[in-house]
């Protein structure tokens, strides 16, 4: 059985998307859907500059419009149908559109104001996120848990675990679980997401997603709140939301995935990142990246 994955922040690159818009014509009809709804948003992609690119209410819906063009080009070139997906945060809109949960246009215009609402939501500085290397996450846990302003955000893989919170709190934290033996690299991002402090940007969120159709996915698509499927379009809404400011437990969304049967793990958009958090996660399985016409030709020629 196949899974559809689908990648979040830090993935974008210049370029991204180019050969889905060249080599497929279900994928140049969904990029130019996302361009009609964000005017200039291909050029950015294509041209840069690669600083502008990053920004969270850009690069979000550039995500967004990459993975779910390389999904539909997939399945045009009859590609089975992933018998679930999943999304590392941001990721996990872009499989709720693939899905047809969400419209594209509704998803594009949703994320770019989640990313508006995030960057907003704490004074640039003011936050800070960094990568925790060769240390469990319940280590992880017991370690930053007397230490104010900061929490666990993501749970990548077994000993890769992101943190969240003010620069103070990351800071303090970093010194401890260095003593610990325990890599930490301080990630380039504007905003602590996936804490405590995104509250606001939950709450402004909220109105938008309410004036929206949410519609009963056609396979299910993980929560990253609950590392588990979900299919109630009003659940779903009420989980996108509470995404904000939860931890990502990809490790156990890996892990139920494979205990469900699931044996290809698919990468669709920019980047490999989630393929090689499968690698580092799961035993015995296939992980493949599947980001232009091409790669995906191989892939379906080798799968007969």
């Amino acid at each position: 059985m196949v899974a559809a994955l689908f990648p979040g922040q830090g993935s974008q690159e210049v370029g991204m998307g180019k050969a889905l818009y060249e080599g497929s014509r279900a994928a140049r009809e969904a990029l130019e859907r996302a361009e009609a709804v964000l005017p200039g948003l291909l050029r950015l992609m294509w041209e840069g500059p690669e600083e502008e690119l990053r920004l969270t209410a850009n690069q979000q819906p550039a995500l967004l419009a990459v993975g779910y063009a390389a999904f539909l080009a997939y399945r045009e070139a009859r590609g089975p149908q992933p018998g679930y997906a999943a999304g590392h945060s941001l990721g996990e809109w872009t499989a709720h559109v693939a899905a047809g949960t969400l419209s594209l246009e509704d998803g594009l215009r949703l994320v770019r104001k989640r990313g508006e609402y995030m960057q907003e939501a704490v004074p640039v500085g003011a936050g800070a996120m960094a990568a925790v290397l060769k240390l469990p996450a319940q280590a992880i846990s017991e370690l930053i848990a007397p230490i104010e302003g900061v929490e666990v955000a993501n749970l990548n893989a077994p000993e890769q675990t992101v943190i969240s919170g003010t620069a103070q709190g990351v800071a303090r934290a970093t010194e401890v679980l260095k003593a610990q033996r325990a890599r930490v690299v301080p990630l380039p991002v504007s905003a602590p997401f996936h804490s405590s402090l995104m509250q606001p940007a939950q709450e402004r969120l909220r109105r938008d997603l309410e004036r929206v159709e949410f519609r009963p996915p056609l396979f299910p698509v993980y929560s990253n709140v609950l590392a588990r499927p979900q299919s109630d379009p009003e659940r779903i809404r009420e989980l996108l939301l509470e995404q904000i400011t939860q931890p990502v437990r990809w490790v156990e969304t890996l892990q139920d995935l494979r205990e469900r049967g699931v044996t290809a793990y698919l990468e669709f958009g920019s980047g490999r990142v989630l393929t090689g958090l499968v690698g580092r996660t799961l035993e015995g399985v296939e992980a493949r990246a599947l980001t232009t016409p091409q790669e995906i030709a191989e892939y379906l020629a080798q799968r007969g």
